[in-house]
């Protein structure tokens, strides 16, 4: 798959994880008033990190439209799949009381971490 499929893929999930943070977010505003605090703290913290790391990667996917570069495209994937393992492990643990994908947390915190200190290292490299 070459570099223009991946951004366009990566495109559709930034508009279906934007849309979703936002319905969420709605949510958990409202109907997810009903659940205890801890579960409420914890699908706060995945909706913030989800639509954070969302316009970053929006963001990175513009820079790469600009500029073609497979350290753009590596964070541009390191925020996606962050997002999964980070949101998505809270998301699950929360809905489906599977305590044990919250394991996956770490790894996407990392992911997500990993792909600033990419942004970081490209736009140092450019000065």
């Amino acid at each position: 798959m070459n570099i223009v499929k991946i951004s366009r893929c990566l495109m559709i999930f930034v508009g279906v994880s934007g849309c979703f943070s936002v319905l969420f977010s709605a949510w958990l505003a409202h109907a997810g008033q009903s659940l205890a605090i801890v579960e409420q703290t914890r699908l706060d913290t995945a909706v913030n990190f989800q639509l954070i790391h969302t316009l970053a990667l929006l963001a990175t996917l513009v820079w790469m439209s600009r500029q073609s570069s497979k350290i753009l495209l590596s964070a541009s994937l390191c925020f996606c799949i962050g997002i999964i393992c980070f949101s998505g492990s809270l998301y699950a643990k929360t809905f489906l009381s599977l305590s044990y994908i919250g394991n996956f947390a770490p790894f996407g915190g990392v992911l997500l971490a990993l792909a600033w200190l990419q942004l970081a290292f490209i736009g140092k490299s450019k000065l």
